[in-house]
C-alpha cells in the first residue's frame, strides 16, 4: 500500500497568512457589535495572561486544548452556548495570531461563522472596550 505524499512543508508565517484568507477577522469595535447581535466571544488565553490582564465580560474562558471539544455542537463535551453549526464565535487570544488558527480549526468542524479578533484581547482593551480587571494581589499586612 502507497503512503499519500506528505503535505509541502511551510513556515507558520505561511500557514498563518494561509488560515487567515478563509476568515473574517473583526477589529475590536466589531468584534463588540457583533456579541451585542448575539456572536459568542471565546477567550483562550492561558490563566497567566487573563490573571495579569482581566477579562472581556461576558467572553466564554475556554482553555485552547479544549476549544474544539467544547464548541463542537455535536460533541458529547460540548458548553450549553455550542447549540449549533451556525453559531457565530470570535476567538480571542492575546495579540490575535494563536486566536486565528483556532478559528480556521473551529471553521474546520463546521462552524463556518468562527473568526477570531484582530489584535487580540491586547486590541479590545487599547480600543477602550469594557475590560474587568484582575483581582487584586493581597496586600501585606502593615508592619510585615
Amino acid at each position: 500500500m502507497t503512503q499519500p505524499a506528505a503535505p509541502a512543508a511551510r513556515s507558520i508565517d505561511d500557514h498563518l497568512a494561509r488560515v487567515r484568507t478563509r476568515l473574517e477577522r473583526l477589529d475590536a469595535p466589531a468584534a463588540a457589535k457583533a456579541a451585542a447581535a448575539g456572536a459568542v466571544l471565546v477567550d483562550i488565553r492561558y490563566a497567566a495572561l487573563r490573571d495579569r490582564d482581566g477579562l472581556i465580560p461576558g467572553a466564554l474562558v475556554v482553555e485552547r486544548n479544549e476549544l474544539e471539544w467544547r464548541l463542537d455542537p455535536l460533541g458529547d463535551f460540548k458548553l450549553p452556548e455550542a447549540t449549533d453549526h451556525d453559531l457565530t464565535v470570535v476567538v480571542i487570544c492575546n495579540e490575535g495570531y494563536a486566536s486565528s488558527l483556532a478559528a480556521a480549526s473551529l471553521q474546520d468542524l463546521g462552524l463556518h461563522r468562527a473568526t477570531d479578533l484582530d489584535g487580540g484581547f491586547q486590541a479590545w482593551r487599547a480600543a477602550g472596550l469594557p475590560v474587568t480587571p484582575p483581582d487584586a494581589p493581597p496586600q501585606e499586612p502593615e508592619g510585615a
